[in-house]
């Protein structure tokens, strides 16, 4: 187990934002950044990851996407296509589920 900077696994601060508020508690990110048991500091807030595994799009749901701070499947999918240049939305590309909680 490790002490994490945050920015490793949420990339922006408005995802670390949006984990003090409790409204992110998963990232999906394409490798792994973090194992379970690793710990990760925001202001005076100590968050653990809980679950590590790696998944494809595909896999992913609606309630996924609300997991990461996004209202749908659709909404999560436009802003990955915003945030990375040449990406494009393909169901068997391999993703790395990061689950966490506030301790």
């Amino acid at each position: 187990m490790s002490e994490l900077d945050p920015g490793e696994l949420l990339p922006s601060e408005r995802m670390q934002t949006q984990a003090l508020e409790g409204e992110v508690t998963q990232i999906h990110r394409g490798h792994q950044y973090a194992a379970e048991g690793d710990t990760f500091t925001i202001e005076d807030a100590t968050f653990e990851v809980t679950d590590v595994r790696e998944r494809t799009l595909g896999d992913l749901t609606d309630e996924d996407a609300r997991a990461e701070g996004m209202e749908d499947l659709e909404g999560y999918r436009r802003l990955l296509e915003r945030a990375h240049e040449n990406f494009e939305w393909d169901d068997d590309s391999d993703v790395v589920l990061h689950r966490f909680e506030r301790q």
